[in-house]
């Protein structure tokens, strides 16, 4: 524990907490979605128990560090190209994201009204299980940076616990604030499907620098903000101003300038 009294590992501390929650939004969006599809009473449940997955899906995979070393060793070639376990986790995770986030967004604008009803409602064990499924996959990359950035490994898991607690304290506003907006519902499964073109370039050896991902994550969010805002002032949509009428209409008698 001789690293409590090195700034330096503070520092590291800090910066890695920070890094893991931003690196934790995918799986927040993610875990909202699928705990959605449980009954009401069992959505916020399902919430934490996702995220204590993912909090010890990131530890289990820190203490095995060796482990995550051997994932990224080639396993085979494919037309020039190296696979090594890695890409392959990235690629099953991005095809999973991809398929999934097509079907949640068709069932949510063209599925059957009340379908659950009808249906048997999705189950805890169900949902969770495909929480720690790609909990897997989104912590292959939260660990790799960790270990590219802290030489102690107490300070990763420090800071995966850290970044896993503030994650708690929001997911349900996180949560609960997309359930009652459609429009950001349908841009959280939109940013699942970017997050799956991303794990699938990742997977082929093409890497997207997060930072641009993040970026066009934030700026859709706050143009959405605005239509909100906008709703919120003036309920009834905004109309341009046409600079063509039909013939008889009002506007078509005024002069033109």
């Amino acid at each position: 524990m001789a690293w409590i009294s090195e700034p330096e590992a503070w520092i590291a501390l800090i910066t890695l907490t920070a890094l893991e929650i931003i690196l934790g939004i995918d799986n927040i969006i993610f875990i909202s979605i699928l705990s959605s599809k449980l009954p009401l009473h069992e959505q916020s449940r399902g919430r934490h128990v996702g995220l204590l997955m993912a909090m010890g899906t990131r530890i289990l995979l820190l203490i095995s560090l060796a482990w995550v070393i051997q994932l990224t060793q080639p396993l085979f070639s494919l037309f020039g190209k190296h696979f090594a376990g890695r890409d392959l986790i990235l690629i099953g995770g991005g095809l999973f994201l991809l398929a999934k986030s097509t079907f949640e967004i068709h069932e949510k604008l063209e599925g059957e009204e009340g379908h659950a009803v009808v249906k048997a409602p999705a189950s805890f064990a169900g949902v969770i299980i495909q929480i720690g499924l790609l909990d897997i996959v989104f912590s292959l990359d939260s660990v790799i940076t960790a270990v590219g950035m802290v030489d102690h490994v107490v300070i990763m898991i420090a800071a995966v616990i850290i970044a896993v607690g503030v994650m708690m304290i929001a997911v349900d506003a996180i949560s609960n604030f997309v359930e009652q907006h459609p429009t950001i519902k349908v841009l959280a499964l939109s940013f699942l499907l970017l997050i799956g073109v991303s794990l699938l370039a990742e997977g082929f050896s093409f890497h997207i620098p997060k930072g641009y991902i993040y970026f066009a994550m934030a700026f859709s969010v706050f143009v959405e903000y605005l239509n909100i805002r906008l709703r919120t002032v003036a309920p009834e949509p905004i109309k341009l101003r046409s600079g063509y009428t039909e013939t008889g209409s009002p506007a078509a008698s005024e002069p033109v300038l």
